[in-house]
Order: structure tokens, then sequence, then C-alpha cells
């Protein structure tokens, strides 16, 4: 079954999908206890100054001044600690034909150690406001505090953090360009694959040849006010354990809250390309609204995407719990 990135499969659809035997993973539903190594602790006003900083350039729409300036402040913020960073630019075609000058970041600890992980997210802005209540809105760009930033943020003070507690894995921070420019919902085209573009290039020529790493995490939204993150029918479907690992983490942290044991949407999102290219288990953390029209939330697609809608709470929990995955990842190497 064909969906656009960021729809979701309600139960009847997943049910429908069963019995066309296509397998879908199953949750334990228990708590496993995990042997918890020291880790340091996620400063959320430290990545909300990182999200604030993106948006100051103004929407990050591939193409423009913003995007440029944005690019390079992300790469300069990696470097400053420590990371080695590699540009990996790309002219990939749109579904309108558009040619965007694409920039995917990627920035890494110990780039020769064998052991690796994958931490990744897209830092474009959205160019249409599609899915905002007022249509005079929909050719607008998206400020992209959420729906861009946000993964960006948290993945910076992850950084920051490794900087000042190095690890002995390596660890890939991929920021993925070119997400967001699918088929407006405006527009009588559909394509699928028109989402997902820089990952869709990556997962096919990676940065470094034979690229291995032993599971990635993907964060998508992961800074919105009233977000709490169910459990992605594609992450399941590839990668079950990493699934279970990340929300047992969070349980015994006290965010269980934020990370319900519970079925969520199926997302078009650049982990597929991962999964599906790269051959690379990863999972997708993105908000599920079980009672909103989008399954995102009200600023998603919107002009209201903007820094008024940002949580620190929710930036906490999803920080805290990554690290702390990272940091135990550490002691099994």
């Amino acid at each position: 079954m064909h969906i656009l990135r960021n729809s979701l499969m309600i139960l009847s659809v997943v049910a429908s999908l069963t019995s066309c035997g296509q397998k879908t993973a199953g949750t334990t539903g228990q708590n496993d206890t995990i042997a918890m190594t020291p880790a340091p602790d996620f400063n959320a006003d430290s990545a909300y100054s990182f999200i604030a900083a993106q948006c100051a350039f103004g929407p990050r729409v591939p193409n423009t001044e913003a995007h440029r300036k944005c690019g390079n402040y992300i790469a300069e913020k990696f470097r400053s600690y420590g990371a080695v960073v590699t540009d990996q630019y790309a002219d990939l075609a749109a579904f309108d034909g558009t040619i965007l000058k694409a920039r995917n970041i990627i920035a890494s600890f110990l780039p020769d150690a064998e052991t690796r992980l994958l931490i990744c997210g897209h830092w474009d802005c959205r160019p249409w406001a599609d899915n905002d209540p007022d249509s005079a809105n929909w050719h607008k760009p998206v400020p992209g505090a959420n729906d861009a930033a946000s993964e960006i943020g948290v993945m910076l003070e992850m950084a920051r953090l490794i900087s000042q507690k190095p690890l002995g894995i390596g660890i890939d921070f991929i920021c993925f360009d070119a997400e967001d420019y699918g088929t407006p919902q405006w527009s009588d085209e559909r394509n699928e694959d028109s989402w997902c573009l820089g990952s869709q290039h990556w997962a096919a020529q990676p940065h470094k040849f034979g690229y291995r790493a032993r599971f990635g995490i993907l964060l998508d939204m992961v800074g919105g006010s009233g977000s709490t993150f169910a459990q992605e029918g594609f992450s399941k479907r590839y990668a079950a354990q990493v699934v279970e690992r990340v929300w047992n983490t969070a349980d015994q942290l006290g965010y269980g809250q934020f990370f319900p044991k519970e079925e969520g949407g199926y997302i078009t999102d650049d982990h597929i390309p991962v999964n599906r290219i790269a051959g690379i288990p990863c999972i997708d953390i993105v908000p599920y609204f079980k009672n909103a029209s989008s399954g995102f939330g009200p600023t998603w697609h919107t002009i209201n995407d903007n820094m008024e809608h940002i949580d620190k709470a929710v930036l906490k929990a999803v920080g805290q719990t990554v690290i702390q995955v990272i940091y135990n990842e550490n002691e099994e190497k």
C-alpha cells in the first residue's frame, strides 16, 4: 500500500495489511530491566537554543539563502564539538522537476571505529504550509521549529555532551536534506517517492563506502507541545528490538508518559530508505496525535510551526532517552 509521508494508517488498514500476509512485528508489552550506564544530563535549554538559532535564519527551504546559511551553522556547530563533518552535496529532482541543491550533513565521532550507531533527522523546511487551516497560507513556507529544527537541536545537544564525555564507539549524526519537498496536498500529482530525497540519496550512496551501523534512530518533530511517541509501524517491522530498547529505556527513566507502548501509524519517513536501501535497522521517533486530523498535531505543515509551540519537557524526554540508549550501547561495545 502506498501512503504519503506523514499520513497515518488506522487500525482497519493495519488489519488489512495483516490479512494480505504482510506480517508486522508485535510488542511484547514487557518492561525488561535495562542496566543503565552513567550518561550525561541532557540539557533541554541548550537544545531549545539550537532550535531558536536555526529558526532565526528563516524557513530553511532548499535553494534559498536561509537554507545555505543554516547548513553552514549546523556543520560548524558539530565541528566545534569535535565531530568530523562530511558534506554530501547532490542535485536532486523534486516532484515538479525543480533541481534541489541538497546537502546532507554527516557529523561523525570516532569515524574509524568499526562499531557505530546512527542518529538522524532532516534539517530542511517544507516550502508550503499545505495543512494550514487557512488556504491563504498554503503557498507560504513552514517555519519548521518542530518539523526540522527540533531534531537537529536534539542532535547538536547530544554532540555537545559526547564532546564532554567521549564514547568508545562511533556515532554518526546525519542531517538529511530535501525530506519535506514532497507533493503538496493542493497538487493533483501524488508521488510517495518525492519525499525523503536526501535520505534516499544517502542510502544508495553513503558517505563512506560499505558503511554499516549497529542500528539507527530517526528523530522527527521531537519538540512539539503535547507530543507523545507511539511505536511507529515500519520501525517495529524492521527494528522491533530497537523499538523495545528505546521505549523500555524511556520507561525506566520516568518518561513513559511520552513513550506509550501503543501502536502508532505507518509513516513514510527517512528511516524507510535507511532500512530498505542501506539495510540498517532504523526506528522512527515521531509524534502520534490520536485525535488530530493530521495525526501530527495542530502545527504540522502550518505557519504556526514556530518557537511558541516548542516544549522543553518533550525535548528533555526524547533527548535524555536517546543519549541513555547511546551510552548503554557503549558498554556493549
